[in-house]
């Protein structure tokens, strides 16, 4: 058990050190992680509801820090380049993160041509009812990313890889509120790039 968290530590400590130097990102991944904590209560109630909020703005606060805001140069406190970090990637680097989200934004012409999904969903027969599979289709999506990649971490490297990757992105929002929750704060006094990652643009 030891060896587990130590491993999952390190996983979020890699995570954070390569992937979250700048503000703009870590405020982001503030709103996607209280807002997968809304999801994750919601799911209880209304899984559709939940695919949603995850989907919409979850994931789109998350990667747009990632694709948009993050720098992307040589990194001078960790000594690598963006390519590097690309390559060590656990999870979902940016090639496979723009894979995962083109499934996403694809998957409406899916519903729109095959409205009952195979025999899955009950077919809509108003918006409401289309948005309520949509947000069960974009669940699913969300559901069989995390197994795709966990199944394929077991593969290529060992069970407790992919099951601590796996363990580390259900519980990444509630890490992410207590690692980030400052963020918009030195934001606001101007500060784009997060002081430990400072030489990173020098």
């Amino acid at each position: 058990m030891r060896q587990i968290l130590e491993i999952l530590r390190l996983q979020r400590w890699d995570d954070h050190r390569f992937y979250h130097h700048s503000r703009i990102n870590q405020s982001l991944h503030l709103v996607s992680a209280l807002s997968f904590l809304c999801a994750y209560v919601v799911l209880f109630i209304d899984p559709a509801a939940a695919g949603l909020l995850a989907w919409l703005v979850s994931m789109v606060s998350r990667q747009a820090g990632h694709f948009f805001f993050e720098p992307k140069g040589y990194d001078t406190v960790n000594h690598a380049t963006h390519e590097h970090k690309e390559d060590i990637k656990v999870g979902y680097n940016l090639r496979r993160k723009v894979v995962l989200m083109t499934v996403w934004a694809a998957s409406p012409l899916s519903l729109i041509a095959k409205p009952d999904m195979f025999g899955v969903l009950v077919p809509a027969t108003d918006a409401a009812g289309f948005w309520h599979n949509m947000g069960l289709v974009w669940l699913a999506v969300g559901i069989g990313g995390l197994l795709f990649r966990t199944v394929q971490l077991i593969c290529m490297q060992d069970a407790r890889t992919g099951l601590v990757w796996c363990t580390k992105i259900l519980t990444d929002p509630f890490h992410d509120v207590k690692l980030y929750h400052r963020s918009p704060l030195y934001l606001l006094k101007g500060e784009l790039i997060d002081p430990d990652h400072a030489r990173h643009h020098a």
